[in-house]
């Protein structure tokens, strides 16, 4: 599992974009989708995610021409481009553009899972997540803060991972959701907000406990 790893999709195919992205939340990562290159550029002027998924034939751009104003802005996240175009001057051109590897349409879901692990472990983001005095351990699902830990959920570890990914940032109800519960879940409207109040009772049990605030209308921040 990659329990607190973020990847953004660039896909304007819903049907696959819907099925890549809960595939992907089901593997513990937390997914965002959007359909052109402009509503890319506008998720991600501010916070990068850990990973870019990005189809080369968006409808407003091409992907590869994407990926170099990204790199031009600084951007240095890992790109995996999806193509139905699979000749080996188009993947030389994806390389050229300043991706870091490419997967042809269709493809194995596996495979997709495995290459963006792969690409996560290179750009040295292994799924550990240390922030606001706290490491979050995914294999004992533990957060500890250098002089004791608190055992987890799998449920409020993914919760706490997708908060402490934006320490200080207010993350949506929606997102969390997103990031604690399969996609299609159930989840009634209190049910969040017991969660956290579990995850801060539990908290302060460690000596340098962050806070959990409220952010009404919004969600929960964690500093």
């Amino acid at each position: 599992m990659s329990f607190g790893q973020s990847i953004l999709i660039a896909e304007d195919d819903d049907e696959l974009r819907a099925v890549v992205a809960r595939g992907l939340r089901e593997e513990g990562f937390a997914v965002e989708g959007v359909a052109t290159g402009a509503q890319l550029l506008e998720r991600i002027d501010g916070t990068a995610p850990d990973a870019l998924v990005i189809d080369i034939g968006l409808p407003d751009t091409d992907g590869r021409d994407l990926c170099q104003a990204l790199r031009a802005r600084g951007v240095q996240t890992p790109v995996l481009f999806l193509t139905a175009r699979d000749a080996l001057v188009d993947r030389i051109a994806g390389f050229d553009a300043g991706g870091d590897d490419y997967l042809a349409k269709p493809f194995a879901f596996v495979e997709l899972v495995a290459r963006l692990q792969a690409l996560l472990r290179r750009s040295g983001s292994d799924g550990a997540v240390e922030a606001v005095g706290l490491r979050l351990d995914p294999v004992n699902h533990a957060a500890a803060d250098g002089r004791g830990e608190v055992r987890l959920t799998p449920t409020e570890f993914r919760l706490l991972a997708r908060l402490m990914s934006r320490p200080g940032e207010a993350v949506r109800r929606r997102d969390l959701i997103r990031a604690g519960w399969p996609h299609n879940a159930i989840v009634r409207e209190n049910t969040l907000d017991t969660y956290v109040a579990r995850l801060r009772r539990k908290l302060r049990e460690l000596e340098r406990a962050p806070d959990i605030g409220t952010v009404h209308g919004v969600g929960y921040k964690i500093e």
